[in-house]
């Protein structure tokens, strides 16, 4: 419940301390995990400092010197353990600690079960999924790099991307890269880093170690820091084998520092040889298509058409008088051959026809009916008779008839 006071009313400060005391401890025995930051001995009595692996936060803890002898040789300065204490709160002093009761080392197969668990975890929530990954550019105007003071990592990222591209520009954050002290100076300059409008790409790096080492590199909070950064991380840490949660959600996992220098600059002679390569290409493709371009004009202006345009009208001229003439004789010749042909014609209807006959001399005999007599016994006497000859017709009456 909370205090009545008031300015005319006030608690004197044992009254706070007591309560705030009463309050801590009702919270009974825990368990509480953290990091050895400080471990000093004293007599019988061990004096820790246990800090959050992820805030800033530490608080102190006491404990008799059999109680951490117990836990093993493993609880030393930047060991990660479970305490099993008692809050205390020393109203004297106005001061707070935790009284162990029991240490334990979290061990190595304990720490890869935590590590898979948030694996598992942060893949559900979808930051390791391959299309939210964002492509570095091809030529950043400036690298931020996170690296420890004076390390290899640092010295192998600067060189070989120099050396690859001469003009690179580096904006470096020396951090903390194990420890308690990794995490939140890693994030502050990511932030940072991710702030700067220069920076193109960010590069965390750092050398190889044990697993213990590693650790700040697959803290949760790292993780989705990176996982919001705006822009493109690169994760280098340690060598080939190792992998921390890191290299998941950055945007590019490098097995090295220095195969991160070359991810993430290209190198500038083989872009000059690129360069001259299709600088080349384009010469002999445009010189060819040129040439060939050329070649077909010469040949459209050889063509008689165009090179001597007169001549190929007077060609064609000459055809069409040719044709002309040609037509011409054929037309003669036609009509030559209908001409004969009918004069044939004539000539054979002249042969045949009975006027040719009468012409001769020979007389045709008929009836007035106009039926022809043929047989003189097919006539009367004095029957009257037409004779027709070449020039004329003469009516005749039949008077004697010669039957023999």
């Amino acid at each position: 419940m909370a205090m009545e006071t008031s300015a005319e009313s006030p608690v004197p400060v044992r009254t706070v301390l007591s309560a705030v005391g009463g309050w801590i401890g009702r919270l009974g025995r825990i368990w509480v995990e953290g990091q050895i930051t400080e471990l000093n001995a004293r007599g019988g009595t061990v004096y820790v400092t246990l800090r959050d692996p992820v805030a800033n936060m530490s608080v102190p803890v006491v404990g008799r010197r059999e109680t951490f002898a117990a836990a093993g040789p493993a609880v030393t300065d930047g060991a990660r353990v479970v305490i099993h204490c008692k809050p205390d709160f020393w109203v004297n002093r106005g001061r707070f600690s935790l009284s162990a009761i029991e240490v334990r080392p979290v061990g190595v197969g304990e720490l890869l079960a935590r590590l898979e668990r948030l694996k598992q975890l942060l893949a559900s929530e979808g930051l390791f999924r391959p299309e939210r990954k964002r492509p570095l550019p091809f030529l950043p105007g400036r690298v931020g790099l996170i690296c420890g003071r004076d390390s290899d990592a640092e010295h192998d990222v600067l060189q070989n991307a120099r050396r690859r591209w001469p003009a690179v520009e580096f904006t470096v954050r020396n951090t903390a890269v194990q420890g308690s002290n990794a995490v939140p100076q890693v994030m502050d300059a990511l932030r940072e880093l991710d702030a700067d409008p220069h920076v193109d790409v960010i590069v965390i790096t750092r050398g190889g170690g044990s697993m213990e080492d590693l650790l700040p590199f697959s803290d949760e909070a790292l993780i989705r820091a990176v996982a919001a950064a705006r822009t493109p991380v690169v994760s280098a840490i340690g060598h080939e084998q190792d992998s921390p949660l890191l290299d998941l959600v950055a945007d590019l996992r490098a097995s090295t520092p220095t195969d991160a220098a070359k991810r993430v600059v290209p190198d500038v002679r083989e872009q000059l040889q690129l360069v001259r390569q299709l600088r080349d290409r384009g010469r002999r493709v445009l010189v060819g298509g040129v040439e060939r371009e050329l070649h077909w004009l010469s040949a459209m202006r050889s063509r008689p058409a165009l090179a001597d345009p007169v001549r190929e009208i007077e060609r064609q001229a000459e055809r069409v008088e040719a044709l002309r003439d040609r037509t011409r004789r054929c037309l003669a010749s036609a009509l030559d051959r209908s001409s004969d042909q009918l004069s044939h014609t004539r000539a054979r209807l002249l042969a045949l026809s009975p006027a040719a006959t009468l012409a001769r001399g020979y007389a045709i005999v008929q009836r007035e009916d106009d039926g022809v007599v043929r047989d003189a016994k097919s006539v009367e006497d004095g029957e009257a008779l037409v004779v027709r000859l070449a020039e004329g017709r003469l009516g005749v009456t039949v008077t004697e008839r010669d039957l023999s």
